[in-house]
């Protein structure tokens, strides 16, 4: 039975959301245990009148939130009963727990699997890799998206074999096509950093590297990952996630401003549906923290539950695929990682 602990508390719904798709979850896979951690009452509030296996649920008490607004590594040192921290606790002491699952602060999450949790041995610094949807129906994973402002080349590397490993053995994608993300597709563009680091992973056999990529080409479907320092990579994500949100308002808008838009839009209302489930990026999950020694998956703030259960899949895919073993026997190769 595969563990998984789901922290109720932080995320713009909840924690009617988290456990909604813990629910959900659990429907969805006959072998997972699900921990939910955070106000038990408030918990036991969702629960109620909803059917589900109670013996595969368990709850832990946590009467503290932290709150985006806090400083991470405050909130990780003096919030000890929050309902992440004691998740986090709870993973890094317990064997039989495999991953855990947080809409909340982005900050702290970080701040304490660094901490409290650790990396795969050979990884310098974890990173984030968030899924969306490409126009050809596939998918792009962008790494990193927030983890890390500050990058290495040797770390646009590993960022560039975590992703890789996951793609393939997570969604099942053979060989798949990496791209450096630039100011443009040359190989000499961009600064030295990026010069260097497309010299790297044009030497790493392990990965299907493939040249630089503009921002402009995130979701055509040539590429498979997308690598990037955490800032670049966390602005490039928002800004499309963005751009879909309000173009989807800007058509809505534009089909009630004349009645023959209307009508037309009727007789197209099924594929209109359909457009807007393609670009819902709660319809893809999380951000999966690789490189950290235990998986840790960080859903959006405003994730509700279709969002918090693919999550939860997310995590129990990691597991499934062991991730984490094959990332380190990779990285472990190269000489120039720091302990």
């Amino acid at each position: 039975m595969l563990k998984v602990l789901v922290d109720c508390f932080g995320g713009d719904h909840s924690p009617e959301a988290n456990v909604e798709g813990a629910l959900m979850a659990l429907k969805q896979f006959c072998d997972i245990y699900l921990i939910l951690t955070g106000d038990e009452a408030a918990i036991r509030g969702c629960l109620e009148g909803k059917e589900y296996d109670a013996d595969r649920l368990e709850i832990v008490h946590a009467p503290e939130v932290i709150g985006c607004d806090e400083k991470p590594i405050d909130a990780v040192r003096l919030k000890r009963e929050s309902s992440m921290m004691k998740a986090i606790r709870m993973l890094r002491d317990r064997d039989d727990i495999s991953a855990m699952v947080s809409t909340g602060s982005t900050g702290a999450l970080v701040a304490a699997a660094l901490t409290r949790i650790g990396r795969v041995r050979g990884v310098i610094r974890p990173a984030f890799c968030p899924i969306l949807p490409t126009m050809d129906g596939g998918l792009v994973g962008i790494c990193d998206s927030g983890a890390n402002v500050e990058v290495t080349p040797e770390m646009l590397r590993q960022f560039a074999i975590m992703s890789s490993l996951y793609m393939e053995h997570v969604y099942g994608i053979s060989t798949p096509r990496i791209a450096l993300l630039n100011v443009g597709k040359e190989p000499e563009k961009g600064d030295e950093i990026h010069q260097k680091a497309h010299i790297l992973l044009s030497e790493t056999p392990e990965i299907n590297f493939v040249g630089n990529m503009e921002s402009r080409d995130l979701l055509s479907g040539r590429y498979h990952v997308v690598v990037a320092d955490g800032f670049s990579g966390n602005v490039l994500v928002k800004t499309t996630e963005g751009t879909a949100l309000e173009l989807l308002k800007k058509l809505k808008k534009d089909i009630f401003s004349r009645t023959i838009y209307k009508i037309g839009a009727l007789l197209m209302k099924k594929m209109f549906a359909d457009e807007k489930e393609f670009m819902n990026y709660q319809n893809y999950g999380g951000s999966v923290l690789l490189g950290c020694s235990k998986t840790v998956v960080k859903g959006h703030g405003s994730s509700k539950a279709v969002s918090v259960a693919k999550c939860i899949e997310q995590a129990y895919r990691m597991e499934q695929s062991s991730v984490a073993a094959k990332t380190e026997e990779v990285i472990l190769k190269y000489e120039h990682y720091e302990e």
